[in-house]
């Protein structure tokens, strides 16, 4: 059977990818001054020491908003791929109830709370008390 056609996912990157080529287009010129300044041969001065900040600077927000436009496309791949899972999980546990009368059927009952006649009064000393099993009877003893 053909795999349904299923929407694009999102995918962020738009707004990354501009604010990367942004920052790596500042880099780019400031690596350029820096290098003009270098090759000219004048003694260093305040102008290559903004030079070098600047590129040095926009090279790093370059990598950083690069890892970070990464992580977010991966991120938006594992979500997608999860959403995807649950679904077919959904549908197959919807399909399986559907055909349960049969006997080749494998359907995996999900656990239900039994009926308030059913309910445990005497439990040990390390099992945990719900709050629907208290019930009003430990309000009325607390007021006075």
């Amino acid at each position: 059977m053909a795999e349904p056609d299923r929407p694009v996912p999102h995918r962020p990157g738009a707004v990354s990818l501009f604010f990367v080529a942004k920052a790596g287009v500042f880099a780019l010129g400031f690596w350029i001054w820096l290098l003009v300044l270098a090759v000219r041969g004048d003694p260093a001065e305040g102008v290559h020491l903004i030079a070098a900040t600047g590129a040095i600077c926009t090279t790093l927000v370059g990598v950083v908003l690069g890892a970070r436009m990464a992580l977010q496309r991966n991120a938006a791949a594992r979500h997608a791929e999860l959403k995807r899972l649950l679904v077919d999980i959904s549908w197959n546990a919807f399909a399986a109830v559907g055909n349960s009368d049969q006997p080749q059927a494998k359907v995996v009952p999900f656990p239900t709370t039994p009926p308030d006649g059913d309910r445990a009064t005497n439990r040990g000393p390390g099992e945990r008390v719900s709050a629907l099993d208290r019930g009003d009877r430990n309000r009325g003893e607390r007021r006075r």
